[in-house]
C-alpha cells in the first residue's frame, strides 16, 4: 500500500555498487529505513545529493508494518533547502543538530510533536540570518521537551544551581556531581525563556557557549540510552569561535 509522507534524512549508507540504505525521520511512521536502487547512477531518479543529512523531502513510499527495510516510489525535496548546504556556519550547525538527532530520535511509530518542531526548526535555520550562534543552544533546549525531560522551571529565575540528574533548579548545591553553578544557570535559564525569534538578544561568550554545549550533551546522554558521544560540536565550535 502507498502512502504520501514527509521526512527528514538523517543518514545515508552505501548498500552495494550502486544503491544505499536511507534512514529517514517520517511524519507518519517515525524513523525507517528506506533502500533506494540505483541513487549512484548519473541519471537517477532519487539521487545521493538528494538525501544529504536533514534535507526535508515530501515521498511516496510502500509501508510493511514489520519491515525492517522499506521501499520509496517518489521522493523530492520539499521545500529545498536554500543555504544551509552552502553556508558554512549554517551547514556545520546542521551536521551537529543531525548527529545529535541521530542518536536521541528512535521511535519507529508516529511522532508527529516532534517531527514538525524539528522540520520547522530546519526551515527556520534555513532562513534565519542572526542569532547562529546560540541556534543549536536553544534546539538542544527545546528538542528536551518532545523527548520527556525538559527541565522543571520551579524557582528558576533565581536559583543558584540547575540539578542535572532530576532535570530541576534549585538553591541548594545538588548531591549529584552533575549540575549547573553560577553564572552557568542564569544563562541556561535565559535559553529556556528564548525562542528561535528572539534568540540573538541572547548573549553569551565563547567560552559560556562551549560550557553550556558540553553541559547539554552531558544531560542528554543522562537521560538516553545509549546516546554516547557527539564528537561534531568539536568542528562546530572552531566554527564559530
Amino acid at each position: 500500500m502507498l502512502h504520501k509522507t514527509r521526512g527528514i534524512v538523517f543518514k545515508t549508507t552505501d548498500y552495494s555498487e550502486s544503491s544505499v540504505v536511507v534512514q529517514i525521520f517520517t511524519e507518519k511512521f517515525g524513523l525507517q529505513s528506506y533502500i533506494i536502487n540505483g541513487a549512484k547512477k548519473p541519471k537517477a531518479k532519487i539521487s545521493r545529493n538528494m538525501l544529504q543529512p536533514l534535507h526535508l523531502v515530501d515521498m511516496v513510499v510502500y509501508h510493511k508494518a514489520n519491515g525492517n527495510v522499506q521501499r520509496i516510489a517518489e521522493l523530492k525535496n520539499s521545500p529545498t533547502l536554500q543555504t544551509i548546504p552552502y553556508d558554512v556556519i549554517k551547514s556545520c550547525i546542521a551536521m551537529f543538530l543531525n548527529e545529535v538527532l541521530y542518536k536521541a530520535v528512535k521511535q519507529q511509530t508516529p511522532d508527529e510533536n516532534t517531527f514538525d518542531f524539528v522540520f520547522n526548526a530546519i526551515e527556520l535555520l534555513d532562513h534565519k540570518t542572526r542569532g547562529l550562534a546560540n541556534f543549536h543552544l536553544l534546539f538542544l533546549v527545546q528538542l528536551t521537551r518532545y523527548l520527556g525531560f525538559y527541565p522543571h522551571g520551579t524557582v528558576a529565575a533565581d536559583a543558584d544551581y540547575f540539578d542535572m540528574k532530576d532535570g530541576v533548579f534549585s538553591n541548594y548545591k545538588p548531591d549529584s556531581l552533575s549540575y549547573l553553578s553560577p553564572p552557568h544557570t542564569k544563562n541556561f535559564y535565559m535559553l529556556l525563556k528564548s525562542n528561535f525569534g528572539n534568540i540573538d538578544e541572547v548573549k553569551l561568550n565563547n567560552d559560556e557557549r562551549r560550557y553550556l554545549i558540553n553541559k547539554l550533551l552531558e544531560y542528554y546522554a543522562m537521560h538516553i540510552e545509549g546516546f554516547g558521544n557527539i564528537r561534531s560540536h568539536e568542528v562546530l565550535e572552531e566554527v564559530l569561535g
